[in-house]
C-alpha cells in the first residue's frame, strides 16, 4: 500500500442509499485471500448483466468514468456483513475514496486499514457534489478536507493514527514493523529492571 497526501479526481456517482457489502463483492469472490483481481468483481451483479457482457447503464462501466478515483456514494455505504474484501475490490478498481454521509463504521474501518479513504460530509454537501461529478476534487489527507474547484473546503473526521497511517502507506502491522527495533530497544531495557 503505497502512502499519499491527497486524491485528486473527477468522481463515480453511485445515488443509491444502504449499498452493502455483499452488493460490493458478492460473497461467492470471497474464496481467495488475494486482493489482486477483485476489482474485476467489485459490484459485480450491477456490472455485469446475464450474460456476462457490461450493464452499459451501470457508471463504472461508463467510459467518462473511467481511472475515477472518488466515489460519491449515497447514505449508509458498506453496511451489511464485515468483509475485507469490500475495500480490496474498491482498491483494485482504482478507487482511493469514498464520500458518503455515513460510512458503516465497520467497512470504514477496514478501508483505513487498506488505504481507502472513506470520507464522511453533511448529506447536502454530499448531494450537491453528485450533480457535478466532472468537478476535480481533492481529499486531502494531511488536511482532512474535501476541497472543489470553486475554493470550498469541507473537513471530515480522520483520527491521527488512521491519518498517519494512510500518510505513510502503511497499516497497522506495518506501523508497528517499522518500530522494530525501538520495540526491542525498550523491551531491553524493560527486562534489564
Amino acid at each position: 500500500m503505497a502512502g499519499f497526501n491527497e486524491v485528486r479526481s473527477q468522481s463515480v456517482v453511485l445515488a443509491q442509499t444502504n449499498i452493502d457489502t455483499d452488493q460490493i463483492i458478492p460473497a461467492r469472490f470471497l474464496s481467495t485471500t488475494e486482493r489482486a483481481g477483485l476489482g474485476k468483481h467489485a459490484f459485480n451483479d450491477w456490472r455485469w448483466q446475464a450474460d456476462g457482457s457490461p450493464n452499459p447503464t451501470f457508471p463504472f462501466n461508463q467510459p467518462e468514468n473511467a481511472d475515477r478515483r472518488i466515489l460519491l456514494a449515497g447514505r449508509n455505504f458498506g453496511c451489511g456483513s464485515s468483509r475485507e474484501h469490500a475495500p480490496w475490490a474498491l482498491t483494485d478498481l482504482g478507487l482511493r475514496a469514498i464520500v458518503s454521509s455515513e460510512i458503516a463504521d465497520i467497512f470504514r474501518n477496514n478501508s483505513l486499514k487498506n488505504g481507502l479513504v472513506p470520507v464522511v460530509l453533511p448529506e447536502a454537501t454530499v448531494q450537491a457534489l453528485m450533480q457535478r461529478p466532472d468537478d476535480e476534487l481533492v481529499v486531502d489527507v494531511a488536511a482532512k478536507e474535501l476541497r472543489t474547484p470553486d475554493g470550498s473546503a469541507f473537513s471530515f473526521p480522520l483520527d491521527a493514527f488512521a491519518q498517519t497511517c494512510l500518510l505513510q502507506g502503511v497499516d497497522e502491522l506495518g506501523y508497528l514493523l517499522a518500530r522494530h527495533t525501538d520495540i526491542e530497544r525498550y523491551e531491553a531495557t524493560r527486562h534489564a529492571r
